[in-house]
């Protein structure tokens, strides 16, 4: 049999383009995060390449350079006197994503573990009109009746889901809330009482429901934020009043706020962002 003998200069040329081509895919790589990484420079408004330069730590060529081909493609825009800011191509992928975004979809693996951890009901829900519409529900390990459903409209003023939704509105909209719910029988509380309550749970950032909706089912809740930081959504946790007294409530308010901003997060909202309080709504 014939044995086929290497060319050590076939080898060697073989072998300088695979060590080229791997740096080619590497230098790729760092562009992208460069790239990456210049956009979260310019969040906050307009930057001067000096700025820029700095913050990145590249030079002002490398960096003009970074940012020019980022301004072609739409990513940037130059302002003169001003510096880059966020550009229009942005505006677009930002609004192709929030169409394309289904919140029970995203919230889901979240609610799962706030459930399993919790061993407690988790609630789903957003506002449907004057109503909170629950759009998922994950049962808990105890043996615990609650009485809500999937596709359920329940109450805004007596109910923790309800009340997270309610947390950006006005005063006038929770008096006028509250009082069309008390007209109806919906709940018996006293509005000074409520409304104090109200007014720390906006501070606290989750509401509570102290057996207010359901008798001896309680609640803890928090809101779910979009990209502009509005309140899209919202999630409890819920459980008989046995399980859930006044400590318990106020060390699961920790874990019920941080599964909400973790599905926040996914929905394009940034830490700190919150919308303005809304308008009085007619």
């Amino acid at each position: 049999m014939r044995q086929k003998t290497s060319n050590p200069e076939s080898d060697g040329s073989e072998n300088l383009a695979r060590e080229d081509k791997a740096a080619a895919k590497a230098g790729g790589s760092q562009t992208l995060h460069r790239g990456l990484d210049l956009l979260d420079q310019v969040i906050d408004g307009p930057i001067k390449l000096a700025d820029l330069s700095e913050r990145m730590g590249l030079t002002r060529s490398t960096t003009h350079r970074l940012a020019n081909a980022m301004v072609e493609r739409g990513f940037l825009t130059f302002l003169p006197r001003e510096g880059y800011q966020l550009g229009p191509k942005l505006l677009q992928l930002g609004f192709l994503a929030q169409s394309q975004a289904d919140v029970v979809q995203i919230a889901r693996p979240h609610l799962e573990m706030l459930a399993a951890a919790s061993e407690d009901v988790v609630h789903l829900g957003r506002l449907d009109g004057e109503q909170a519409l629950y759009l998922d529900k994950i049962p808990g390990r105890r043996r615990v009746e609650i009485s809500s459903r999937i596709g359920d409209r329940h109450p805004l003023t007596s109910t923790g889901l309800g009340k997270a939704l309610l947390l950006d509105d006005p005063e006038p909209v929770w008096r006028r809330m509250f009082d069309a719910e008390y007209e109806t029988g919906t709940h018996a509380a006293d509005y000074g009482v409520w409304l104090e309550r109200m007014r720390s749970y906006v501070g606290e950032g989750r509401a509570f429901d102290l057996e207010e909706n359901e008798d001896q089912i309680r609640c803890v809740a928090a809101p779910i934020r979009d990209a502009s930081g509005a309140i899209v959504a919202a999630i409890s946790l819920s459980s008989a009043a046995q399980y859930m007294d006044d400590e318990r409530m106020q060390d699961l308010s920790t874990a019920v706020r941080e599964t909400a901003q973790k599905i926040s997060g996914d929905l394009g909202w940034t830490p700190g962002v919150k919308s303005p309080r809304r308008p009085v709504r007619r």
